[in-house]
C-alpha cells in the first residue's frame, strides 16, 4: 500500500470506517431487531387496507394490458404469416 493509505503510527491499513459497536450473539441480534421495530411507524388498518387495493387494481390492469397485447400480436402474426 501506499504511505497516505497507511496509519503513521502502527503501519496499518487505516480504515475509512468505524468498527460496530453491537453485541454479540443471538441476544444481542434480537434485543437490536426489537429496538428497530419500536422505531418503525407502522401504518394503520384502514391506510394498509387502501394500499393493498391499490396493488390489486395496478395488477389487475397490468395482466389485462398484457393479455391485450399478446392477443393483439398474435392476431397480427396469424394474419400476417396466413396471407
Amino acid at each position: 500500500m501506499d504511505d497516505k493509505h497507511q496509519d503513521q503510527s502502527t503501519g496499518k491499513a487505516a480504515s475509512s470506517l468505524p468498527l460496530p459497536t453491537s453485541k454479540r450473539g443471538f441476544k444481542g441480534f434480537w434485543q437490536e431487531t426489537m429496538a428497530e421495530f419500536k422505531k418503525v411507524h407502522w401504518p394503520k388498518r384502514s391506510e394498509t387496507n387502501r394500499l393493498t387495493g391499490v396493488v390489486i387494481v395496478i395488477c389487475l390492469g397490468s395482466v389485462l394490458l398484457l393479455y391485450g397485447l399478446s392477443t393483439a400480436f398474435g392476431e397480427i402474426m396469424h394474419i400476417l404469416l396466413k396471407g
